[in-house]
């Protein structure tokens, strides 16, 4: 396993993270759960990202009780808040004092007393920018948190909050990316590295399309991450004929070069110095070991112009942001 520095701080992340959206928060057991996390710290991945609204507290909760057994400066740990928590709509967002009572709530189910990085898991247009900057840098004032992050906001948000906070505020962007995805390139990239800020991406996979087990012209398979309801807006982004033709298309790209899909996958997203760390879900221990097998894979310019010619008009620049994404700033 290799390691790249997050950002500005003195943190070492694994180039292959692990993460809980899916898996962790309710979708197996919670002995396969332990087993995976497990199987990270054998394979070296020492970083591990989750939120407060994965199962409402349950991803949290669960990783409370396994971490807790290690010890805390053997491994990195990030989580979120924005999400709705409760059946009361206001139970959400970025306000001083949802921050405030998340970080706790946060910290007691993971049972620590610190988290490494708290990320603004979206934007909220409907808080005054300034008070959610203030709310943040106090969690780091208090010391329950290290650093600070934030998940896809938009370029004109990020330089918003640099404007009135400094470079020094962020240190990780965690943007959707994959050959799939590659809208944060154009402009979020560039705009993060220049003021001190790492992307740790998600769904390097593809939600699962980027392994090659999805068939053009075939039913979804009943059982795969697809025949949810849960994941119909991806799947329309996603798990078209075209964009599954244009995987199958690399499926011998992947073998000649002696590596499998999500090895492809994955260090395709980690050609790009930007990144820190890509974020994988597993299900099973052996999928931890087969995806941190990626790290330090380095893909010569041929493979890379193959990976372009295979994937062909497939669209690969509209990201799927959250709600508010695109919605306007607030100020005081």
């Amino acid at each position: 396993m290799r390691y790249r520095t997050l950002g500005s701080s003195d943190l070492e992340v694994s180039e292959i993270s692990l993460g809980s959206w899916l898996t962790y928060a309710g979708g197996i057991e919670a002995d396969q759960t332990r087993a995976c996390t497990e199987a990270a710290f054998e394979a070296g991945i020492n970083f591990f990202d989750t939120a407060n609204v994965y199962g409402r507290g349950a991803a949290e909760t669960a990783w409370g009780e396994i971490l807790s057994a290690h010890p805390r400066d053997s491994y990195i740990l990030a989580t979120k808040v924005w999400g709705r928590m409760s059946e009361d709509p206001a139970d959400q967002g970025l306000s001083p004092a949802q921050i405030a009572k998340q970080i706790d709530a946060s910290l007691t189910r993971l049972k620590t007393d610190h988290v490494d990085l708290y990320q603004a898991h979206r934007f909220d247009p409907a808080v005054p920018i300034e008070d959610t900057i203030e709310a943040l840098q106090k969690v780091v004032e208090q010391g329950k948190a290290r650093y600070l992050g934030f998940s896809e906001w938009t370029p004109e948000q990020i330089r918003a909050a640099i404007d009135i906070a400094g470079p020094d505020l962020f240190v990780s962007s965690q943007p959707q990316y994959s050959m799939l995805w590659q809208a944060p390139e154009a402009e979020v990239f560039g705009l993060s590295a220049a003021n001190g800020i790492s992307q740790i991406v998600w769904s390097p996979l593809a939600q699962g399309v980027l392994t090659g087990k999805y068939k053009p012209g075939q039913p979804v398979p009943e059982g795969s991450r697809f025949a949810s309801a849960d994941m119909a807006v991806s799947k329309d982004l996603v798990y078209s004929d075209a964009t599954l033709a244009a995987v199958q298309r690399l499926v011998p790209i992947a073998e000649q070069a002696g590596m499998s899909m999500p090895a492809l996958a994955l260090a395709w997203v980690l050609r790009r110095t930007e990144v820190a760390s890509a974020i994988t879900g597993a299900s099973r221990p052996e999928q931890v070991h087969s995806n941190a097998a990626a790290s330090g894979i380095e893909l010569p310019d041929d493979l890379l112009t193959a990976v372009d010619e295979a994937l062909g008009d497939v669209p690969v620049t509209e990201p799927t942001l959250g709600p508010n994404a695109k919605t306007g700033i607030t100020h005081r």
